[in-house]
């Protein structure tokens, strides 16, 4: 069998799924080290049996609804390369809007605390982007804590890891504290791709039954963890911008603005604390 006729094999094997040519070739990069460019020259080729198995191989565990990013044990995030598990959430383009809002309001904040870390790529990417920073993140699943401490190693990021259930173990207060926390009401996951709902922890996912329940917990007590003119900024559902705004003005914050993405659809809410105004009024 050639290079390009087992990729097509793998193609057809995926045929129903979604981004079923994009996995294929993904997997077929990953196993042969062909590139697109590549295959149009060497895909003639001849292959060895013990690639073909491989290759196959990883193209049932896909067949199976494991996402490619946990098949390979990686994915790409604000342009670096991070190692991910079945233990954490797989980085998404959304949450890359929601550090780059952070990142356009950060100058002058240099304690950073990142709630609900994961895999950790969003304490990683701001504390690699801005080196002024500290950057402490946090995660009630140890884990989670491992990818994320594994991530940060490789990457040379120098940030903290606390295991923590919120601000159960999170002492002083901060600049700005960022979280992407579980955000999908229960009732809906059941109706998610099973890449998603049957292979992502659970845990990243279930907001609860209106999708607010980490945000309820989250929103009060980062009032007690925030310094003065200290911003709270947030990754939310697409229909969920207006609850997260009347939720931060209920809590004391000002200056709330909802941040769509490319879609045209809310993704980040954030606010400001002004704690000696909240302390006087």
């Amino acid at each position: 069998m050639t290079y390009r006729e087992l990729l097509r094999k793998g193609q057809i094997e995926l045929t129903g799924m979604a981004e079923a040519k994009v996995d294929a070739m993904l997997l077929f990069e990953y196993v042969t080290g062909f590139d697109r460019m590549k295959l149009i020259t060497d895909g003639g080729l001849e292959c060895s049996p013990d690639v073909e198995a491989s290759y196959l191989s990883l193209i049932g565990k896909r067949k199976e609804h494991v996402p490619v990013q946990y098949i390979m044990g990686y994915t790409y995030f604000y342009g670096r390369r991070f190692y991910v598990t079945k233990d954490v959430l797989i980085p998404r383009f959304d949450t890359e809007i929601l550090v780059s809002s952070a990142l356009d309001c950060m100058d002058g904040r240099e304690k950073i605390l990142d709630m609900c870390t994961g895999s950790g790529c969003i304490a990683i990417t701001v504390a690699l982007e801005k080196s002024n920073t500290c950057v402490i993140a946090a995660d009630i699943s140890m884990a989670a804590l491992e990818v994320a401490k594994a991530n940060a190693s490789k990457l040379l990021a120098d940030v903290t890891y606390v295991q923590s259930d919120l601000f159960e173990h999170i002492d002083g207060r901060y600049d700005m504290i960022i979280s992407n926390p579980p955000y999908i009401e229960s009732a809906v996951i059941e109706s998610l791709d099973p890449a998603v709902k049957d292979m992502e922890p659970r845990l990243a996912l279930d907001g609860g039954m209106d999708g607010l329940d980490i945000y309820r917990r989250l929103v009060f007590d980062a009032t007690s963890h925030l310094e003065d003119d200290g911003i709270l900024i947030l990754e939310i559902g697409y229909n969920q911008g207006e609850a997260l705004s009347a939720l931060l003005t209920e809590n004391g914050f000002e200056d709330i603005e909802v941040i769509k993405d490319l879609a045209g659809l809310d993704r980040v809410v954030k606010g400001v604390y002004r704690r000696n105004r909240c302390l006087t009024d």
